[in-house]
């Protein structure tokens, strides 16, 4: 089952920060694609299992772009 979120991310603020998020969340197993905007703050991600929503935000909290709200 193909999920696609998009999360808010305020610490989004330059090219280098949409290339960590886009590389670092690209790894998660069953992440089929992210595109981070730096005008908008938000990051897009399309994932099937065993990828999970809770894997994805605890690893953005650990590379320093944690999700807003």
């Amino acid at each position: 089952m193909t999920t696609t979120v998009t999360y808010s991310i305020p610490n989004i603020s330059c090219n280098h920060c949409v290339h960590t998020v886009t590389m670092e969340v690209s790894e998660i197993d069953g992440v089929q694609s992210v595109v981070a905007n730096v005008e908008t703050q938000q990051a897009t991600i399309i994932f099937d299992p065993p990828a999970t929503e809770d894997a994805i935000k605890g690893l953005l909290a650990e590379i320093n772009y944690p999700v807003a709200g």
